[in-house]
């Protein structure tokens, strides 16, 4: 049996009415989904490359004051799929005609990136394998 790949991941923000805004001009798009749910969040989802769903939360339940950290237990950062370099190049160029702040891009034995944070400092990352 083979293991599925991702559905969807979804990140707990602090408040939608900013983190929305800014993933829809990182997306490009609207969300395919936004609500309020019987579950104590209010969600924003956005399909991604036709098959993966991204999703947005914000509890009612208010998020800590803290910002984001990889070093604690739990996500670390979530990467969004290239299928070149060039491709990482013209995703590093959008960003900075979105004005986000990134670390350039960065190249390893295993692949190229490009690390930035949305607004409550979730670490995401345009990648693409090596070659």
């Amino acid at each position: 049996m083979t293991f599925p790949g991702l559905a969807h991941v979804a990140v707990t923000v602090k408040d939608l009415a900013v983190s929305g805004p800014w993933y829809r001009a990182l997306f490009g798009a609207d969300p395919v989904l936004d609500e309020d749910t019987d579950a104590g969040f209010r969600h924003m989802v956005w399909l991604l490359g036709g098959s993966t769903l991204f999703g947005v939360h914000q509890h009612t339940t208010p998020a800590p004051d803290e910002k984001f950290s990889e070093f604690r237990a739990g996500l670390d950062h979530v990467a969004f799929g290239c299928a070149s370099r060039a491709e990482l190049q013209t995703w590093a160029e959008k960003l900075d005609a979105l004005g986000l702040t990134h670390g350039g891009i960065v190249d390893a034995h295993y692949g190229s990136g490009v690390g930035f944070r949305d607004p409550d400092g979730i670490a995401l990352e345009f990648f693409a394998p090596p070659g």
